[in-house]
């Protein structure tokens, strides 16, 4: 049996399909794992063992640089691995959630990815200034904002995002509606023919917005699209990495009296200090003692 090593460039359910080789050489290979194991995520490094000229088994997994997921205390979904960036999709209509943007934000510095936001449909403009005012928020926090309409200014959301995905692997995510569709389709010519092969490939019929899917736009340079979602659990975070995945946190850590401090409703404080200074913005405070609260819940019986 020949082994190869690929690339998991879509996962439905537990399957998923590979792409081995490179060029003109590149094939398709639809893939199983071993036995239940459903650990594969797209963007993952694969050895595979081929059993037919079309289909493989999932031998092994390389080691990851970076693994994006999400999680409640009952079970996670894996989003994508390797990927060295995140653009977060909002649109000014419909309404964006910013406790989705938040977590989205707080999963990318946790798992050691740049996170950018994208705001599409900025020809809106009755939403426009609205929109502009929440994002600001986000943007002083040194998050960049990036604004395009990928339906009225193609060549302009073109210019402003395509140098940005250079040499990178990056993944979009966001809430449905927002526009991400039409910027993949943008970004990547093809991307529908793509999809429906992918489709095809996996047997999920009509609905090709279920499932995680790469696009590779050069040797170096790869776009991960996800479906769409309207919640972002952070259950598997430990305190430690809720923390440090507050950048505005990070120059008052190890500052608190106590050194296993919760940053809760301790005596001296540095990080609630900070907060009621408004060095740390009270719902960015908020949402790490709800992200802290949810990591402490198990499943009871």
């Amino acid at each position: 049996m020949t082994q190869l090593t690929g690339t998991v460039i879509a996962a439905h359910g537990r399957h998923y399909l590979a792409e081995a080789g490179a060029g003109d050489q590149t094939i398709k290979l639809q893939c199983v794992t071993r036995g239940k194991k459903s650990d594969v995520a797209v963007g993952d490094l694969v050895a595979l063992k081929l059993t037919s000229p079309n289909q493989a088994v999932i031998e092994s997994i390389n080691e990851r640089k970076t693994l994006l997921y999400r999680s409640d205390q009952y079970k996670s979904k894996l989003l994508a691995a390797n990927v060295t960036q995140l653009f977060i999709v909002v649109a000014t209509e419909p309404g964006f959630s910013d406790d989705l943007v938040s977590r989205a934000l707080v999963a990318a510095d946790a798992a050691g990815v740049a996170a950018h936001i994208v705001l599409n449909k900025i020809d809106v403009v009755e939403s426009l200034a609205k929109t502009r005012q929440r994002l600001a928020f986000y943007a002083q926090l040194g998050y960049p904002v990036h604004e395009v309409s990928a339906k009225s200014m193609p060549e302009a959301a073109c210019a402003s995002l395509l140098p940005l995905l250079k040499a990178q692997s990056t993944i979009l995510i966001g809430q449905s509606g927002m526009g991400k569709s039409s910027l993949i389709n943008l970004l990547v010519p093809d991307a529908d023919i793509a999809t429906r092969e992918i489709s095809a490939a996996l047997d999920t019929g009509k609905h090709t917005t279920t499932f995680t899917r790469l696009y590779r736009m050069d040797a170096d340079t790869t776009i991960i699209d996800s479906p769409g979602f309207q919640e972002f659990g952070l259950h598997h975070l430990s305190e430690g990495m809720l923390e440090r995945a507050f950048p505005e946190f990070a120059p008052h850590l190890g500052k608190c009296k106590f050194y296993n401090c919760h940053h809760v409703n301790e005596p001296e404080c540095a990080v609630l200090a900070a907060a009621k200074s408004g060095a740390i913005a009270p719902l960015r405070h908020a949402l790490y003692i709800q992200l802290r609260h949810e990591s402490l819940q198990t499943i009871g019986y």
